[in-house]
């Protein structure tokens, strides 16, 4: 390959990783500095699965393009961070929905006899809050 071709492949994984180290730092920092569990649940799911997954493209291009040994173990770990996270979020959003009363009492309702974040009759919602 030509110089102008290893020079680009380093400009973008270089741009990557910046653009992920920002992401990051700002998913990061919200999860120390945002108050409750549901609005801290938004800043590693968000922000910090895009941080990672574009520095993982990025060694993935600048090893592939550059070094000439492409390697796909960072692609399947960005595919796992990206299947995980989401599933991860709404298990603990649900958790955090059956056990706090107060959340519950916030919720609009749910249009039938379940509560929120459960199936028909698997929780009596007038039940006290497990211990």
């Amino acid at each position: 390959m030509s110089e102008g071709v290893f020079i680009l492949a380093e400009a973008v994984a270089g741009a990557l990783v910046l653009v992920g180290a920002f992401f990051l730092f700002v998913g990061s920092f919200g999860l120390a500095k945002l108050p409750g569990l549901m609005r801290r649940l938004h800043a590693p799911t968000k922000a910090t699965t895009l941080g990672i997954g574009s520095t993982l493209i990025a060694s993935m291009l600048w090893f592939g393009l550059v070094k000439g040994d492409p390697s796909f173990h960072e692609l399947m770990i960005t595919l796992f961070l990206f299947l995980t996270a989401p599933v991860s979020a709404q298990m603990l959003a649900k958790a955090h929905i059956l056990r706090s009363r107060e959340t519950q009492a916030q919720l609009p309702a749910t249009g039938c006899d379940a509560a929120w974040a459960t199936l028909p009759g698997a929780v009596d919602p007038k039940a006290p809050p497990p211990v």
